[in-house]
């Protein structure tokens, strides 16, 4: 009987973003910082030769469309190759948090692993590129200095941090951020040193506030305890404490109708750890 492959799928933070461009194809040039979580979805994986790929998402329906999970599977997939994976979600959808990015590297990791395929980080990375702009990092296993479309990354050794991250109701749609004509896309490209001395923002934020205005109300209301920043192209924030006792007081106070949880910034992925 093949091993089953328990692996945890972590969250990202944008600790900033700037949109310092845009491509011909329409993809957007930023500068981004990738702060990985130690908190994610839970996923598993069996390898079978039945030739079949079998998704389970604890209970939940599957997605409309083509489920990124089965489709980073399916770039790796050759004749025999089955399995059988399934997915418990914590993280958010539609939360700036890097969900789904998420699942499709761990798939592409844990099925490179147990197919025994011998590909490398970078040929993972590459493939991880077709699936979507945060799927790279996600590989890569490690918090990064991100610019391009994402893709051209830089490993960071970053503080230990701990992060109140809360997500209002709603859900935001990043191509609706992308394509929003009040979108700032042409911030100067800065250094890493100047994002360290406070430099820096979410270039999407004014966006995503005036177009979701509990999202608005999250940042003000976090804003009252510490600096408070929308990640990626939302819907959630986040504020940094220096320690997890720190950040469960005000979590303790976050209004009910908002979800939240804890997490420590890691610097290596857990997926990553647990494959080594």
């Amino acid at each position: 009987m093949s091993p089953t492959l328990q692996l945890i799928a972590p969250a990202k933070l944008n600790l900033f973003l700037h949109i310092t461009g845009r491509r011909s194809d329409g993809y957007h040039t930023l500068q981004t910082l990738f702060q990985l979580l130690d908190w994610g979805d839970s996923m598993s994986f069996t390898a079978n030769t039945s030739g079949e790929l079998h998704l389970d998402m604890a209970g939940r329906p599957l997605p409309d469309g083509d489920n990124l999970i089965l489709r980073a599977a399916r770039l790796l997939q050759r004749d025999g190759l089955g399995a059988n994976i399934h997915c418990h979600k914590r993280i958010p959808i539609g939360g700036g948090l890097g969900g789904g990015s998420s699942n499709a590297a761990t798939t592409l990791l844990a099925l490179n692993h147990l197919w025994q395929l011998g590909l490398s980080q970078l040929q993972l990375q590459s493939l991880g590129t077709t699936l979507g702009a945060d799927v790279p990092v996600f590989v890569g296993g490690h918090s990064a200095w991100a610019e391009g479309i994402g893709e051209q990354l830089a490993p960071v050794d970053l503080p230990t941090r701990w992060y109140l991250v809360i997500k209002p109701a709603c859900q935001v749609h990043t191509g609706e951020i992308f394509c929003d004509s009040q979108l700032t896309r042409d911030t100067p490209p800065i250094t890493m040193a100047a994002v360290f001395q406070g430099t820096s923002h979410n270039d999407c934020e004014a966006v995503v506030v005036r177009r979701y205005p509990e999202v608005g109300a999250a940042l003000q209301w976090l804003g009252q305890y510490a600096p408070a920043r929308l990640t990626g192209t939302g819907a959630c924030i986040f504020a940094a404490f220096n320690t997890e006792a720190e950040a469960s007081k005000i979590a303790a106070d976050v209004p009910e109708a908002w979800q939240r949880f804890i997490a420590r910034g890691v610097n290596v992925s857990p997926t990553l750890t647990a494959l080594a």
